[in-house]
């Protein structure tokens, strides 16, 4: 099974109902939100029922259900809040434009991509998966590269050094940015990123017209985009 990086959203222990000497399901987690409203431990399992893809829609209705003490607590809120933001990024939504820093420090603007197919690639150096994405991703960028596609690095390095050696030797030749600072990223906060690798794909337009395709389903979806 692949292995992610999630990142916690909620810093408080994680105590949920006990020790789990089994591999909890999606399932199993949408259980322990229904029967446990009152617990702020909830939070967690709901977190764990979006995972690696989140749907906005199905946790905002888990969420609904929980006591108003947890939605109320500072927990509580800063979840809510999260859910707002993947409301803003869902498919068929314009995605948000942002400015950040390229290797050479010069600010890039996404809105300098209107026109293009924009695949964003959020990644990092000391990600495994990322690094082992990598050829499947370059491979997909000589096939489709041109007037019409280009793919946007998002970097959640903090060691300018090591990002850019990464870049050279995984030939991820295309336009990379970052601001340094890991899993704060200003993007990746403005996208709701809490696991890498994950993409989003932009039309000309600047709408979001898929997240989360890789290999094959990335080459098959720009295939039929772009008319190859």
């Amino acid at each position: 099974m692949k292995t992610i990086f999630l990142y916690l959203l909620l810093a408080f222990p994680i105590l949920l109902f006990g020790q789990q000497k089994k591999e909890f399901t999606k399932q199993d987690y949408i259980q322990q939100v229904k029967d446990n409203p009152d617990s702020i431990s909830s939070l967690i399992s709901l977190r764990r029922v979006g995972g690696y893809d989140p749907d906005y829609k199905e946790m905002q209705t888990l969420y609904n259900t929980l006591s108003k003490q947890v939605r109320s607590s500072k927990e509580g809120k800063e979840f809510q809040d999260y859910l707002k933001v993947l409301s803003t990024v869902a498919i068929g939504k314009q995605a948000p434009d942002f400015v950040q820093n390229d290797t050479t420090g010069t600010p890039f603007k996404l809105r300098e991509l209107r026109g293009k197919y924009v695949l964003l690639d959020f990644w990092a150096s000391w990600c495994p998966d990322c690094r082992v994405e990598s050829p499947d991703l370059v491979a997909t960028y000589e096939k489709f590269k041109g007037d019409r596609f280009e793919i946007l690095g998002i970097s959640f390095d903090k060691d300018k050094q090591s990002w850019t050696k990464a870049i050279h030797v995984d030939k991820r030749h295309w336009k990379h940015v970052s601001d340094l600072k890991r899993w704060q990223n200003d993007i990746g906060t403005l996208y709701g990123v809490k696991a890498i690798p994950q993409n989003v794909l932009i039309d000309p337009n600047g709408k979001i017209i898929a997240r989360n395709i890789h290999k094959e389903d990335l080459n098959k979806k720009l295939a039929e985009v772009l008319g190859k």
